[in-house]
């Protein structure tokens, strides 16, 4: 299955960073319900893919999504990362998101 979610030269080059010293092999998006509007992101550390995760290659090891959360919210997703003087973050841009919460933490989707 081909994977519509596309990582910004910033976004894998931090990938790449967090992953270079080889203590994970990966690292997995999912969504998990929460918030008051819905969904959060979730990025972990992983060392094995679960039975249903997509891949999407990376210069050192891989970026694993979770399918259900793929198949909910994640279509179409473009990651990006940030980095100013106080702090740093992924950004998500979601074509799926039709609302969020205040703080920003939180989404919906239709």
């Amino acid at each position: 299955m081909n994977v519509d979610i596309q990582l910004t030269e910033a976004a894998r080059a931090r990938m790449h960073a967090l992953l270079q010293d080889g203590a994970h092999r990966g690292m997995r998006l999912s969504v998990r319900q929460a918030g008051c509007s819905g969904y959060e992101y979730v990025l972990d550390y992983t060392d094995a893919p679960a039975a249903d995760d997509l891949c999407l290659p990376l210069e050192h090891g891989a970026l694993y999504i979770d399918r259900e959360s793929y198949e909910v919210a994640l279509k179409g997703l473009r990651i990006d990362f940030q980095q100013d003087l106080l702090s740093s973050s992924f950004v998500y841009e979601n074509p799926n998101k039709t609302g969020e919460c205040g703080c920003g933490i939180s989404f919906s989707v239709g």
